[in-house]
Protein backbone atom coordinates (compact mmCIF):
# COMPACT_ATOMS: atom_id res chain seq x y z
CA UNK A 1 0.00 0.00 0.00
CA UNK A 2 1.09 3.39 -1.11
CA UNK A 3 2.07 6.01 1.82
CA UNK A 4 0.54 8.96 1.95
CA UNK A 5 2.68 12.11 1.04
CA UNK A 6 3.97 14.13 4.07
CA UNK A 7 3.29 17.19 2.18
CA UNK A 8 0.87 17.93 -0.75
CA UNK A 9 -0.05 20.85 -2.46
CA UNK A 10 -3.00 21.21 -4.85
CA UNK A 11 -3.85 23.84 -7.46
CA UNK A 12 -1.43 26.06 -5.18
CA UNK A 13 -1.69 29.64 -6.53
CA UNK A 14 -0.64 33.08 -5.15
CA UNK A 15 -1.23 36.15 -7.26
CA UNK A 16 -0.45 39.85 -6.22
CA UNK A 17 -2.70 41.73 -8.02
CA UNK A 18 -2.46 41.05 -11.88
CA UNK A 19 0.40 38.98 -11.14
CA UNK A 20 -0.05 35.31 -10.90
CA UNK A 21 3.54 34.22 -9.07
CA UNK A 22 2.54 30.83 -8.10
CA UNK A 23 -0.09 29.30 -10.63
CA UNK A 24 -1.72 25.85 -10.05
CA UNK A 25 0.95 24.09 -8.56
CA UNK A 26 0.62 20.34 -7.32
CA UNK A 27 3.25 18.20 -6.23
CA UNK A 28 3.64 16.01 -3.25
CA UNK A 29 6.36 14.95 -1.09
CA UNK A 30 7.09 11.86 0.63
CA UNK A 31 8.58 11.01 4.12
CA UNK A 32 11.79 11.00 4.03
CA UNK A 33 12.15 12.18 0.93
CA UNK A 34 14.66 15.63 -0.59
CA UNK A 35 12.67 17.23 -3.21
CA UNK A 36 14.15 20.14 -5.41
CA UNK A 37 12.67 23.11 -6.42
CA UNK A 38 14.24 24.66 -9.09
CA UNK A 39 13.77 26.80 -11.59
CA UNK A 40 14.69 30.59 -13.17
CA UNK A 41 14.74 33.73 -11.14
CA UNK A 42 11.61 35.01 -10.66
CA UNK A 43 9.79 31.92 -11.35
CA UNK A 44 7.49 31.41 -7.72
CA UNK A 45 10.19 29.00 -5.94
CA UNK A 46 10.04 31.11 -2.79
CA UNK A 47 6.67 32.15 -2.85
CA UNK A 48 6.07 28.51 -3.11
CA UNK A 49 7.81 28.02 0.23
CA UNK A 50 6.08 31.08 2.21
CA UNK A 51 2.66 29.59 0.93
CA UNK A 52 3.81 25.81 2.24
CA UNK A 53 5.02 27.95 5.73
CA UNK A 54 2.43 30.29 6.14
CA UNK A 55 4.20 33.68 5.40
CA UNK A 56 1.93 33.94 2.62
CA UNK A 57 -1.61 32.41 2.55
CA UNK A 58 -2.32 31.13 -1.04
CA UNK A 59 -5.37 32.79 -3.68
CA UNK A 60 -6.37 29.19 -3.79
CA UNK A 61 -5.61 25.90 -3.62
CA UNK A 62 -5.14 23.36 -0.70
CA UNK A 63 -1.57 22.40 0.94
CA UNK A 64 -1.79 19.48 3.25
CA UNK A 65 0.31 18.37 5.97
CA UNK A 66 0.26 14.54 6.57
CA UNK A 67 -3.29 14.58 5.20
CA UNK A 68 -4.34 17.67 7.21
CA UNK A 69 -5.22 20.86 5.65
CA UNK A 70 -2.61 23.98 6.29
CA UNK A 71 -3.99 25.94 4.26
CA UNK A 72 -5.34 28.92 6.38
CA UNK A 73 -2.98 28.38 8.93
CA UNK A 74 -0.95 31.36 10.31
CA UNK A 75 2.79 30.55 10.12
CA UNK A 76 3.06 29.91 14.18
CA UNK A 77 0.48 27.37 13.75
CA UNK A 78 2.20 25.50 10.68
CA UNK A 79 5.33 25.93 12.88
CA UNK A 80 3.61 23.91 15.64
CA UNK A 81 2.61 21.56 13.21
CA UNK A 82 6.04 20.53 11.77
CA UNK A 83 7.37 22.93 9.16
CA UNK A 84 10.54 24.30 10.08
CA UNK A 85 12.54 26.71 7.37
CA UNK A 86 15.83 28.94 6.36
CA UNK A 87 15.48 31.81 4.64
CA UNK A 88 17.93 33.66 1.74
CA UNK A 89 18.57 36.27 3.89
CA UNK A 90 19.61 34.87 6.83
CA UNK A 91 17.14 35.71 9.96
CA UNK A 92 18.63 35.93 13.46
CA UNK A 93 17.87 37.25 17.18
CA UNK A 94 21.05 39.81 16.95
CA UNK A 95 20.53 40.16 21.15
CA UNK A 96 20.34 36.73 21.99
CA UNK A 97 23.56 34.36 21.93
CA UNK A 98 24.07 31.38 19.47
CA UNK A 99 22.57 29.09 22.24
CA UNK A 100 19.45 31.37 22.97
CA UNK A 101 18.76 31.36 18.96
CA UNK A 102 18.71 27.53 18.51
CA UNK A 103 16.39 27.37 21.71
CA UNK A 104 14.07 29.41 20.62
CA UNK A 105 13.32 27.20 17.71
CA UNK A 106 12.44 24.20 20.24
CA UNK A 107 10.41 26.17 22.07
CA UNK A 108 8.52 27.57 19.45
CA UNK A 109 8.70 24.48 17.66
CA UNK A 110 6.72 21.31 16.79
CA UNK A 111 7.07 19.50 20.52
CA UNK A 112 7.24 22.86 22.21
CA UNK A 113 10.33 21.97 24.62
CA UNK A 114 10.94 24.51 27.40
CA UNK A 115 13.82 24.82 30.25
CA UNK A 116 16.38 22.15 30.55
CA UNK A 117 15.27 19.98 27.40
CA UNK A 118 14.97 23.08 25.13
CA UNK A 119 18.67 23.77 25.70
CA UNK A 120 19.73 20.08 25.55
CA UNK A 121 18.12 19.86 22.28
CA UNK A 122 19.55 22.98 21.22
CA UNK A 123 23.04 21.64 22.28
CA UNK A 124 22.33 18.80 20.25
CA UNK A 125 21.44 20.63 17.09
CA UNK A 126 24.31 22.81 17.64
CA UNK A 127 26.72 19.31 17.51
CA UNK A 128 25.02 18.53 14.51
CA UNK A 129 26.10 21.96 12.62
CA UNK A 130 29.34 21.79 13.97
CA UNK A 131 28.74 24.91 16.51
CA UNK A 132 28.60 23.24 20.11
CA UNK A 133 32.15 25.20 20.62
CA UNK A 134 30.29 28.40 19.90
CA UNK A 135 26.80 28.22 21.88
CA UNK A 136 27.66 31.12 24.12
CA UNK A 137 28.94 33.59 20.86
CA UNK A 138 26.94 36.41 20.96
CA UNK A 139 26.06 36.57 16.94
CA UNK A 140 28.03 39.48 15.83
CA UNK A 141 31.08 36.98 15.90
CA UNK A 142 29.88 34.57 13.30
CA UNK A 143 31.06 34.04 10.06
CA UNK A 144 28.75 34.19 6.99
CA UNK A 145 28.32 30.58 6.97
CA UNK A 146 28.57 30.07 10.50
CA UNK A 147 25.42 32.25 10.32
CA UNK A 148 23.94 29.71 7.95
CA UNK A 149 25.08 27.05 10.34
CA UNK A 150 22.65 28.66 13.31
CA UNK A 151 20.13 28.95 11.34
CA UNK A 152 19.61 25.54 10.09
CA UNK A 153 19.98 24.42 13.50
CA UNK A 154 17.17 27.05 14.77
CA UNK A 155 14.97 25.26 11.99
CA UNK A 156 16.11 21.90 12.93
CA UNK A 157 15.46 22.65 16.93
CA UNK A 158 11.79 22.62 16.16
CA UNK A 159 12.16 18.74 15.26
CA UNK A 160 10.22 19.45 12.12
CA UNK A 161 8.28 16.83 9.96
CA UNK A 162 9.00 19.26 6.97
CA UNK A 163 11.88 20.78 6.42
CA UNK A 164 12.25 24.00 3.75
CA UNK A 165 15.76 25.27 2.63
CA UNK A 166 15.44 28.30 0.83
CA UNK A 167 18.83 29.10 -1.27
CA UNK A 168 21.03 27.75 1.99
CA UNK A 169 23.79 27.11 0.19
CA UNK A 170 23.55 30.63 -1.43
CA UNK A 171 27.15 33.26 -0.68
CA UNK A 172 29.40 30.53 0.23
CA UNK A 173 32.78 30.07 -0.78
CA UNK A 174 33.69 26.79 -2.99
CA UNK A 175 34.94 25.40 0.16
CA UNK A 176 31.68 26.22 2.07
CA UNK A 177 29.98 24.85 -0.38
CA UNK A 178 31.37 21.94 0.01
CA UNK A 179 30.72 21.77 3.84
CA UNK A 180 27.57 23.00 3.09
CA UNK A 181 26.13 20.13 0.80
CA UNK A 182 28.20 17.44 3.15
CA UNK A 183 26.15 18.65 5.84
CA UNK A 184 22.64 18.80 4.38
CA UNK A 185 23.81 15.42 2.83
CA UNK A 186 23.85 13.99 6.46
CA UNK A 187 20.90 15.35 7.33
CA UNK A 188 18.93 13.70 4.18
CA UNK A 189 20.90 10.23 5.19
CA UNK A 190 19.50 10.76 8.52
CA UNK A 191 15.90 10.39 6.73
CA UNK A 192 14.50 13.91 7.33
CA UNK A 193 12.10 15.09 4.73
CA UNK A 194 13.45 18.29 3.05
CA UNK A 195 12.09 20.54 0.65
CA UNK A 196 14.91 22.83 -1.11
CA UNK A 197 14.99 25.98 -3.32
CA UNK A 198 18.17 26.13 -4.78
CA UNK A 199 20.39 27.21 -7.78
CA UNK A 200 23.41 25.00 -7.49
CA UNK A 201 23.09 22.39 -9.53
CA UNK A 202 25.53 19.73 -7.94
CA UNK A 203 23.85 20.36 -4.56
CA UNK A 204 20.64 19.03 -7.09
CA UNK A 205 22.47 16.26 -8.22
CA UNK A 206 23.61 14.94 -4.93
CA UNK A 207 20.80 15.35 -2.69
CA UNK A 208 17.49 15.45 -4.36
CA UNK A 209 15.37 11.92 -4.73
CA UNK A 210 13.15 14.22 -7.06
CA UNK A 211 12.77 17.92 -8.92
CA UNK A 212 9.73 20.01 -9.24
CA UNK A 213 11.00 22.68 -12.18
CA UNK A 214 8.94 26.00 -12.16
CA UNK A 215 8.96 28.78 -14.70
CA UNK A 216 6.86 32.02 -14.39
CA UNK A 217 4.62 30.09 -11.60
CA UNK A 218 4.10 27.37 -13.53
CA UNK A 219 5.39 23.62 -12.67
CA UNK A 220 6.97 23.05 -16.52
CA UNK A 221 8.48 19.34 -15.33
CA UNK A 222 9.04 17.00 -12.40
CA UNK A 223 10.92 13.73 -12.01
CA UNK A 224 14.75 12.65 -10.99
CA UNK A 225 17.29 15.27 -11.25
CA UNK A 226 18.46 13.38 -14.36
CA UNK A 227 15.37 13.37 -16.03
CA UNK A 228 14.11 17.19 -15.50
CA UNK A 229 17.81 17.99 -16.24
CA UNK A 230 17.52 16.90 -19.18
CA UNK A 231 14.41 18.55 -20.46
CA UNK A 232 14.10 20.47 -23.70
CA UNK A 233 11.77 22.65 -22.14
CA UNK A 234 13.42 23.27 -18.57
CA UNK A 235 16.94 24.01 -20.56
CA UNK A 236 15.06 26.64 -22.69
CA UNK A 237 13.16 27.95 -19.38
CA UNK A 238 17.32 28.66 -17.89
CA UNK A 239 18.65 29.69 -20.99
CA UNK A 240 16.08 32.04 -21.76
CA UNK A 241 16.57 33.49 -18.16
CA UNK A 242 19.58 35.88 -17.98
CA UNK A 243 19.73 35.33 -14.09
CA UNK A 244 19.42 31.46 -14.49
Amino acid sequence: MRQAPVLSLRGATKRFGGLVAVDQLGFDVAEHQVMGLIGPNGSGKSTTLNLISGALSPTSGTIALKGQPITALSARAIARKGVSRTFQLVRMLPSMTVLENVMAGAVFGHRRRWGGSAEAHAIAMLEEVGMADEAGSPIGQLTYIDTKRLELARALAGEPEVLLLDEWLAGLNPTELEEGIALIHRLRDEGRTIVLVEHVMDAIRSLCDACVVMSSGKKIAEGTPEEVLSDPEVIRAYLGDDDA
